[in-house]
């Protein structure tokens, strides 16, 4: 059973869903800037509660982190990236949420064998290849200061 190409390639873009690029990009940014902007009114709340720059940078990044983890469990997070696509997954708490789904997927395989081995199937690539690249780029700067350069 042979088909004819132009009944394929009908098929093919009968099946082939249709995505707006303009409509992909104001989601994305309506969706980071609205993560942008609890960030920012967390830290301002920090601020007025008297910390100082530095603590409220740190409170902002773990409210996110906390935040994120929570709406990845309640199955709220998945409908955002939904909407948002890379406006949520950019930020840092696409990175939590990326440690925390596979945790949560895996915990009926238990603590160890589940949640131990696969919390980083995601995330682990990301920390290996984070860490080999500044190692590096450290050691670049480095020679580059024995040698002069910066």
């Amino acid at each position: 059973m042979e088909i004819d190409k132009k009944q394929y390639d009908a098929y093919v873009q009968q099946i082939t869903p249709k995505h707006s690029l303009a409509q992909n990009m104001w989601r994305a940014f309506v969706t980071g800037g609205g993560i942008c902007l609890l960030g920012q009114l967390l830290n301002r709340g920090f601020l007025w509660l008297g910390a100082d720059e530095k603590s409220a940078s740190a409170g902002v990044l773990l409210s996110l982190i906390a935040l994120s983890v929570l709406l990845t469990g309640f199955g709220i997070f998945h409908k955002i990236v939904e909407f948002g696509g890379a406006g949520a997954l950019v930020p840092i708490t696409g990175f939590a949420n990326a440690v925390a789904a596979p945790a949560i997927e895996y915990k009926k395989e238990g603590q160890v064998f589940g949640i131990g081995c696969k919390i980083f199937t995601i995330a682990g690539p990301v920390i290996l290849y984070g860490i080999v690249a500044s190692w590096i780029l450290g050691m670049i700067f480095f020679v580059g200061q024995l040698v002069g350069i910066w």
